[in-house]
């Protein structure tokens, strides 16, 4: 066998240069009906598409930040595959909303070359993590949000979206017990470990928030049955919460709490909690101040070296 028959398997479609989608490398797209869904507006299907691919690029890029500075070689490897699979997802959504849009963009051009206003991700995604505990509980609340979306957007009118979401299903299952495992494993831990899980669930939870305010566009294609409302997600998105803190051992309701309130002095040694999200979001193109920072990482070569390739 050649050096480069070696690597004929890695793909069984024709883009051998852009086969990467997560951690699989059939193209899940095949075969799947393209045209848009008889009496969906265009634009808001393609600004949905943005909305969620958004979320997955920004999480994505977040992720890969972590990658050499997790506790174990595992996690790295984990860390690493999870923000593969979002990228993924990310290229899927992007793809799509450059079909629909019609505006001779394409994904690098949704991804690189638009401003933070253009943006629609939610801001959980954006947040810096102060330690290790604050990425898994994040992960943990993007993770559970996502995957009840994703699980109801298998039957959506747009087939694309079905497929994309049959596809992602699979993986965020994944990411979200590897976070939960993580948050019940620290949390029933040792008491150092136990405060800064606590302190890490309070700073995601009022951010958590957004997650179920509903945008018009998403009211709007609910209707016609290609999106998911995200207010309907409330429920399932409680009930693992519950379940994961319970398992370890964590109180919830003390999002505007700071330190681990258990009066032993050590409360000004853990990260102070997040503030709430309130107001138009990221939905809206409204960003925190990190967005800043992930786009001059994420876009500075595309912007440098306009319509490089290598």
């Amino acid at each position: 066998m050649s050096f480069d028959a070696a690597y004929e398997a890695l793909t069984d479609h024709d883009d051998d240069a852009r086969w990467a989608y997560g951690t699989g490398f059939t193209d899940p797209l095949a075969g799947v009906d393209t045209a848009v869904p008889a009496g969906v507006d265009r634009a808001e299907l393609a600004a949905y598409c943005l909305m969620l691919g958004d979320d997955a690029l920004i999480m994505s890029h977040r992720l890969q930040q972590w990658v050499t500075r997790a506790p174990e070689l595992e996690d790295e490897l984990a860390i690493a595959n999870i923000g593969l699979d979002l990228l993924g997802q990310a290229r899927l959504l992007l793809s799509r909303a450059a079909e629909v849009e019609d505006a001779g963009r394409d994904e690098d051009a949704l991804a690189y070359l638009r401003d933070e206003a253009d943006f629609r991700n939610v801001r959980l995604a954006e947040r810096a993590d102060a330690d290790f505990a604050h990425l898994v509980a994040r992960l943990l609340a993007f993770a559970t949000w996502r995957l009840a979306l994703l699980d109801r957007l298998t039957a959506s009118a747009d087939p694309v979206l079905a497929a994309i979401a049959a596809k992602g299903v699979k993986e965020v299952t994944y990411h979200r017990d590897y976070a939960a495992q993580w948050v019940v494993r620290l949390g029933d831990g040792t008491a150092l470990s136990h405060d800064r899980m606590q302190a890490a669930m309070d700073a995601v939870t009022p951010l958590a928030e957004e997650l179920f305010a509903s945008h018009e566009i998403e009211l709007s294609l609910a209707a016609s049955g290609v999106a998911v409302d995200p207010s309907a997600l409330r429920p399932e998105f409680d009930s693992v919460w519950a379940q994961v803190l319970d398992a370890a051992t964590l109180r919830a309701g003390t999002a505007g709490a700071g330190g681990d309130g258990d009066g032993d002095g050590d409360d000004a040694n853990l990260p102070a909690p997040s503030a709430g999200v309130s107001g138009p979001g990221g939905r809206h193109g409204v960003h925190t101040p990190a967005m800043a920072e992930i786009l001059a990482e994420l876009q500075g070569l595309a912007r440098t070296v306009p319509g490089g390739v290598w």
